[in-house]
């Protein structure tokens, strides 16, 4: 779970912190004005991300979440970058690659840019940028903070690829949380949070809109928690078939129950009001199960309306 908080800024934002965070300041710019150097990079710039990974060593009685916990990392991300972990379990005197930040190692095919690469993992490219050494040139393997590794995700971009996280089949997300179109005015994944100095990441979107304005399920499925939670607020959380999870946030009431079968667009609850802005947010969020748990995803990727708007 992560906290959730609602604070002042050009209307409301949401800032989600997941754990294992980003703690780096972007307070030089992402890509350099001045010329880079003879290897491609900015002065100011760090090494790459998978420059600097570093080698655990399991000690008896550790597990891969407590492992994860101790380097503020989702176990997720250590099973994408350890093939004998993907299991789930470790054991004593395994090595196990650790990133210093969550995302996962993708292969880019020669010629792609990073703004083809921010396409396919909805990222931004000077974040990419900046991450990877600021080369000019895409390398071959890049790190691409803040995409939860599970079984079948893809981990190469090429220039047909469209969206790395697409599903195979039609979602059966097809529906739209809300009765009309609305501004989303927070967008899913690592995000700058100027009142903090660092990039954080974000778990879904934020959509603006007045407040008891009727909230709207997705998709056809069934309510799996509907009340308060100490971190969302009132909250409705529902599933889906293929494995897909959504999760509305901010409500004023709940007019759904545990176990009740839905039918697209049928009515969850209505909008919370806030005290700083005459609109409020909606926090949308898709997750998708794994041996992990219920992982979070670009709601883009799995609601076609949300990606055309």
């Amino acid at each position: 779970m992560v906290p959730l908080t609602l604070k002042p800024a050009i209307g409301v934002v949401i800032g989600i912190i997941a754990a294992g965070g980003l703690g780096i300041g972007l307070g030089q710019p992402a890509i350099a004005d001045g010329e880079a150097s003879s290897n491609g990079r900015t002065a100011t710039c760090r090494a790459p991300v998978l420059s600097r990974l570093i080698q655990h060593r399991v000690a008896p009685g550790e597990t891969l979440e407590s492992i994860a916990k101790d380097h503020n990392l989702l176990p997720t991300t250590i099973m994408g970058f350890n093939s004998s972990a993907q299991t789930g379990q470790v054991a004593p005197g395994q090595a196990l690659a650790i990133p210093p930040y969550n995302g996962i190692r993708v292969s880019v095919a020669a010629g792609q840019t990073w703004a083809d690469v921010a396409k396919a993992y909805q990222s931004r490219a000077d974040l990419l940028f900046e991450m990877n050494g600021c080369t000019s040139t895409v390398p071959s393997t890049i790190f691409v903070p803040g995409v939860n590794w599970f079984p079948g995700i893809r981990t190469a971009v090429n220039a047909n690829s469209g969206s790395a996280n697409g599903t195979s089949s039609r979602s059966p997300l097809q529906g739209y949380p809300l009765p009309i179109p609305a501004p989303v005015v927070l967008n899913y994944g690592w995000q700058p949070d100027a009142n903090q100095d660092r990039v954080v990441f974000n778990t879904g979107i934020g959509l603006s809109s007045p407040a008891d304005t009727p909230i709207l399920v997705v998709g056809p499925g069934t309510v799996a928690f509907a009340g308060d939670d100490p971190v969302y607020g009132k909250l409705v959380v529902v599933n889906h078939a293929q494995g897909l999870q959504t999760r509305y946030a901010n409500l004023a009431n709940v007019k759904v129950s545990v176990g009740q079968s839905l039918r697209q667009g049928d009515t969850l609850g209505q909008l919370a009001a806030t005290s700083q802005s005459p609109d409020s947010i909606l926090f949308f969020e898709v997750r998708l199960n794994s041996s992990q748990g219920w992982v979070a995803q670009d709601p883009r990727n799995f609601v076609p309306q949300l990606a055309q708007r």
